[in-house]
């Protein structure tokens, strides 16, 4: 049995994946930055954008497959 076949361990694992995220959107708000745009003025504008980012992939792959989905037994033909 592996390290990662404990849902424990799984569990614990979470905790500090997130405790990282949380601490790494605090520091944006200590760190100055150098912005380009204005919406990298936005506190945690990063964290916020590679969520909305990553959501939309998901989205965008559900929808993707309704269109290239095939059927079990196309490629027994």
């Amino acid at each position: 049995m592996g390290y990662l076949d404990d849902p424990e361990n799984i569990k614990k694992l979470k905790k500090v994946f997130f405790t990282c995220l949380a601490i790494l959107v605090l520091i944006d708000f200590i760190v100055p930055k150098h912005p380009h745009f204005s919406l990298e003025r936005i506190p945690a504008f990063y964290a916020i954008y590679g969520f909305v980012a990553c959501v939309s992939l998901v989205f965008m792959a559900k929808l993707l497959r309704k269109f290239i989905k095939r059927k079990e037994d196309y490629y027994d033909y």
